[in-house]
């Protein structure tokens, strides 16, 4: 049966179901035309992106080489297991798996999981570094399949000779979260890249850095590579060529035993530094990774300081090795060279007395016979007639107090004082104002408010040497051109009086370092010793006897310096040498310059290590205490014997000489 009003009520149904479906698909049409034409380019991006992945290939650091070519600072070869946090569904999951592939610790596994959470999930976490070939073959094997899980075969730092350059070369380290946010540099999130921490490394690290590369590679949608689509190179850093000498380096460190000590070996035509050593130290490829937490509190713990770069950061009282500085500047006020004083061992100035370190004085002493013997008293009386300025005055011109343009950050300046440097200092109106007459007398010595580093004291002598005013260099001149060094304006007739005594230093049979002698035929070493004194002697101390060094707490023992040229006829190669507490210069310091030097003219000369000051020290005590256990047990014996029967036994006697004191003379060889 026909109902109009059914009839009327269903084409209303259908036209509004109709046009709802018309407007539906229209919608659905205008939608899928927006993604196609209008947003097509998009996501065919974002599905490539999904296809193709864009991989960032960290560059190669530029290698550190000698002044012959010789590697200081390397790559080597750096076979690691990344994963992926963008890839990976389950991180415990993928660690099990890991764990059964190689073996992770807790550390590891914790260090793992905060990476994980911190950095940004396109950047690989590297699961471990330094795997050996086996672990690398193994990864490949059995990881391969497993999803946000890389092998990947890359560089790591490596430093051949470890601690003995660590100091001047320095080592890598990770980029702190700052560094990120002034350079913006993707690569400083990347993980294993390093930048330069200290040293060179960190003085030229933009350089040695290179560029980046990148390669295109298709995935699937499980992360798993199919095929490399494109390739751009990293450039490898920069190449840099140092003046050292890597031979004369290691030769001069492993010189030094296990002391604290420092050895500067500078070209005196070139300014070359050829060996910048500072022992003990620390491995410089250790420090490229984590660090463990023991090490790095040992490190800083230990009294010998191996975190300190002592050539250029380590300040020291001169000591005598300054006495040349004193002779200059009394020879420009027009001290007679032949004039006499008159040593007795000791110099009064008002009711105060400085003493010489002969006890019994040296006599009659001219400038002449002054820097051989080290007489203290002639040096005060010279230092007292020309004044603390004119001292200071001498003493820049040749280089202490200065630092110099080289690559090594923290230099120390050292201090060289004068009367207006105490008044900024000091002021006016303090108790130490005003610069005082026998402070002059102790910096005559090199003592007193003066301190200097090793790199200073072996420009000092460069400049000695060569009458010229020589700037300390660590980056090799390709053009092989000498610099031309301005003249010091210095008289030759007074450099070579200062060079003649510190020839008779040596040579002389009044010298106080005939053991820095050089044993090379006609190659002859100038030099002078130098003790600087740590601690103060009381006069109650004098009367009682002065305590000997051997028999001193380590810290309290002085420093041992020497300075030398070589050759004397034609001066080449400056050296500076102090070991810390090392008793005496002449005794300690002069025969690692000696060697040093001598490496230099013969380079396959025999190693004799310096044994350490404290074994040294253990091994005196020991032969006394054993002398005189024997005596006493004589002496007891004596006592039990009959009478007609003794004979007459004495303890034996011990007479310690004074470290900056002459040898006695020897008949001529």
């Amino acid at each position: 049966m026909d109902d109009p009003v059914r009839r009327m009520a269903f084409t209303r149904r259908a036209l509004l179901l109709g046009a709802g479906m018309a407007t539906t698909g229209g919608l659905l049409a205008g939608r899928m035309a927006w993604l196609a034409v209008f947003q097509g380019e998009n996501y065919q991006l974002k599905a490539q992106e999904n296809r193709v992945q864009n991989r960032l290939i960290p560059p190669r650091r530029g290698w550190i080489v000698d002044r012959h070519g010789k590697p200081i600072a390397m790559n080597r070869p750096d076979y690691r297991l990344e994963l992926r946090p963008a890839e990976i569904e389950d991180l415990d999951a993928t660690l099990i798996a890991v764990r059964g592939v190689i073996n992770l610790d807790l550390a590891e596994e914790a260090r793992i999981r905060d990476d994980v959470a911190t950095q940004p999930s396109f950047m690989p976490v590297v699961v471990r570094q330094n795997l050996s070939w086996a672990e690398f073959s193994a990864c490949n094997v059995r990881l391969t399949t497993l999803p946000g899980v890389t092998p990947v075969q890359s560089f790591s730092r490596f430093y051949p000779e470890g601690e003995h350059f660590a100091h001047v070369v320095g080592y890598v380290g990770a980029p702190t979260p700052e560094q990120y946010k002034a350079e913006k540099n993707p690569l400083l999130i990347y993980p294993g890249f390093r930048i330069g921490k200290d040293g060179i490394e960190r003085f030229a690290d933009k350089r040695l850095r290179g560029t980046a590369g990148a390669s295109r590679v298709e995935v699937t949608a499980r992360g798993e590579l199919v095929r490399e689509l494109g390739t751009r190179a990293d450039a490898p850093g920069e190449t840099l060529k140092l003046t050292i000498d890597r031979d004369l380096q290691d030769y001069a460190a492993r010189r030094l035993g296990d002391n604290s000590a420092s050895v500067i070996v500078i070209d005196c035509v070139t300014g070359d530094v050829l060996c910048m050593v500072s022992m003990p130290a620390y491995d410089p490829n250790i420090f490229s990774r984590r660090v463990p937490a023991k090490l790095w509190n040992s490190l800083q713990e230990d009294d010998h300081t191996p975190l300190l770069n002592k050539s250029a950061m380590g300040l020291y009282p001169p000591g005598s090795t300054f006495k040349m500085v004193t002779t200059l500047a009394a020879l420009e006020a027009g001290v007679d060279p032949g004039e006499s004083v008159g040593c007795s061992g000791a110099y009064r100035l008002g009711s105060n007395t400085w003493h010489c370190h002969a006890r019994r004085g040296h006599g009659g002493v001219n400038m002449h016979r002054a820097l051989p013997l080290s007489c203290d008293t002639y040096f005060y009386a010279m230092g007292r007639r020309v004044g603390i300025d004119a001292i200071a005055r001498m003493a820049r011109r040749l280089g202490l107090g200065q630092e110099y343009d080289l690559p090594l950050p923290g230099q120390a300046g050292g201090i060289v004082p004068d009367k207006a440097w105490k008044m900024r200092r000091y002021g006016p109106d303090t108790r130490k104002g005003g610069w005082r007459e026998g402070e002059t007398l102790n910096a005559s010595i090199g003592q007193g408010y003066i301190v200097t580093n090793p790199l200073q004291l072996a420009v000092m002598t460069a400049r000695l040497a060569s009458g010229r005013a020589v700037e300390p260099r660590l980056f090799a001149d390709e053009s092989k051109r000498p610099p031309e060094f301005p003249s010091l304006g210095i008289p030759e007739t007074h450099l070579a009086l200062v060079r003649q005594g510190m020839i008779d230093v040596v040579n002389a049979r009044y010298g106080t370092a005939p053991a820095a002698r050089s044993a090379i035929p006609d190659v002859m070493i100038a030099g002078k010793t130098g003790t600087a004194q740590v601690r103060r002697i009381s006069m109650a101390e004098r009367r009682r006897g002065v305590i000997r060094n051997e028999a001193l707490p380590w810290k309290q023992r002085d420093h041992a310096l020497f300075v030398a040229f070589a050759p004397t006829d034609a001066p080449r190669y400056a050296c500076s040498v102090i070991v810390e507490h090392g008793i005496a210069g002449g005794r300690y310091a002069a025969p690692i310059a000696r060697d040093v030097l001598g490496f230099l003219f013969e380079p396959g000369r025999a190693l004799a290590v310096l044994p350490p000051i404290e074994a040294e020290a253990a091994r005196r005590r020991a032969e006394r205490q054993a002398a005189e256990t024997a005596a006493s047990i004589a002496v007891e014996r004596r006592e039990m014997m009959p009478s007609w029967l003794r004979i007459d036994i004495r303890p034996p006697q011990f007479e310690i000489a004074d470290p900056d004191a002459p040898q006695p003379p020897r008949e001529p060889e």
